[in-house]
């Protein structure tokens, strides 16, 4: 994982600028709608870059670093943070150009979607109404709509171009070839203009799209069903419901409606219902991929190994925490949805789960055991377990019975022989638990399991320097 100052540093300098001109409706948008689900951090962010453009213009002065810290009382840290939320939510694009040692970021601020297309999206209205509720939602929804025209009771009398206008013989408009070419501008330059805002895509290497076309081939179903909308709705509604290609299978022909076609609300609501179904009438809520800002406990530069430790479970999120664990390799689909079930279903923070993993990986030669982390995780959201450090210390003051529960689960499988367990703990435990009996005794056999327990020790050793 890259530490912060290979990201960003504060004496790197940056200027703002804008893909078209921003209007003050949307302002309201970002503050109404968006704000809820990006923090307020993340708003203050935006709008101080917003600012910082002049009136009219789509440049601003260029500043350094220190000036965004000063002015929004966050360390760096909390900037780059909010920087990169607004980044996957569609509001920033970031540039960056090296000079020698200098650095100059470029932050291109985003139209946000218009509330039609949020309310349209099928990612971003179902976070919102997870988030804010039926009642308020409603609220807000009511708050960007007007009562529609209805057209079809009157009649359109109005002109065209050619009905009003008709072209002179006066000399200036014969001067069309010099009229074009004024009109061209430097390659340096643009026009001020309103752009369109880009919808959130989600990429396509989650959900295997091959394998759920290859379960409708006996289908006799047209060509023109699997649109390009249905397409992307498909990768949406994976991303939001966290839909595998079997299961989207089933629900794909469950939307089909007796001519053979697909209506994309109709694909919506069953894989809704679908989700529905399999977490107990709940709805996905949107969950930060590292530890959120205001559960974290730990500075860049922390004085001990064990805050230096906590700052990296803070800032890393639980897939990069098993990448560096097996030495850069991928890990396994079983393993991700494993731990993603548990972010989702009980509701824990990516922080608290790189304890969980950390913890049960040394406990279950380095297998994420599902029904064995489960139980943990059941045990640390009913004690409201928000930050890494109370999950550190829960850790160490439930040990014995969380011991039990491996112990109960070996006994199960292997009946006739007596469990011989080496006590192979985190070094954040061991540090502070040095009442636990010691064993040296190994019933360790395979060398591949032991390199990958020296990986995740490894992790903990580099903050020794």
């Amino acid at each position: 994982m890259k530490q912060l100052w290979n990201e960003i540093q504060p004496v790197d300098r940056y200027q703002v600028s804008s893909n078209g001109m921003l209007h003050e409706y949307d302002g309201k948008v970002i503050s109404l709608l968006y704000q809820p689900l990006i923090g307020v951090n993340c708003y203050s962010l935006y709008m101080t870059l917003w600012n910082e453009i002049e009136v009219s213009r789509v440049w601003s002065e260029e500043w350094t670093h220190y000036h965004l810290m000063n002015f929004l009382s966050l360390n760096l840290r909390d900037i780059y943070d909010a920087r990169l939320k607004l980044e996957g939510i569609g509001l920033l694009k970031t540039y960056v150009k090296n000079m020698n040692e200098d650095r100059l970021f470029i932050y291109e601020l985003q139209p946000p979607l218009s509330p039609e297309q949020f309310f349209t999206d099928g990612i971003l209205n179902v976070f919102l109404f997870k988030q804010l509720g039926r009642q308020h939602f409603l609220r807000l929804k009511n708050m960007f709509t007007d009562p529609a025209l209805k057209k079809a009771e009157y009649q359109n009398i109005t002109r065209s171009f050619q009905e009003v206008f008709m072209s002179g013989s006066e000399d200036h408009f014969l001067h069309d070839i010099e009229a074009h070419e004024g009109s061209k501008i430097n390659e340096n330059l643009q026009f001020q203009t309103r752009t369109s805002p880009n919808e959130i895509k989600i990429e396509e290497v989650d959900f295997d799209f091959d394998l759920f076309l290859s379960g409708l081939k006996g289908l006799i179903l047209p060509q023109k069903v699997m649109t390009a909308q249905v397409r992307d709705a498909i990768y949406k509604l994976s991303f939001l419901y966290h839909i595998n290609a079997i299961d989207m299978q089933n629900i794909f022909l469950s939307a089909l409606n007796a001519e053979q076609n697909i209506d994309i609300d109709d694909l919506r609501k069953a894989a809704r219902d679908w989700y529905q179904l399999e977490h107990a009438n709940d709805l996905p809520k949107l969950v930060d991929r590292i530890q959120p800002l205001k559960d974290r406990t730990s500075s860049e530069l922390g004085d001990t190994r064990e805050e230096k430790l906590i700052h990296y479970l803070e800032t890393t999120s639980p897939r990069q925490l098993l990448i560096d664990i097996s030495d850069g390799a991928e890990p396994s689909k079983a393993d991700l949805q494993a731990v993603e079930d548990i972010m989702f279903q009980q509701q824990l923070s990516a922080g608290v789960v790189n304890v969980l993993i950390q913890y049960v990986l040394l406990k279950t030669d380095m297998k994420l055991t599902k029904n064995y982390m489960e139980k943990i995780a059941s045990h640390w959201t009913r004690k409201k377990v928000k930050t890494v450090k109370e999950a550190m210390e829960l850790a160490k003051n439930e040990h014995r019975q969380y011991q039990q529960w491996a112990d109960t689960k070996s006994e199960q499988k292997n009946a006739r022989k007596k469990p011989i367990r080496t006590e192979k703990l985190p070094e954040w435990f061991v540090e502070k638990d040095e009442t636990q009996p010691k064993n040296n005794k190994s019933n360790q056999t395979a060398e591949s399991v032991e390199e990958k327990r020296r990986r995740l020790e490894s992790i903990q050793q580099k903050y020794k320097k």
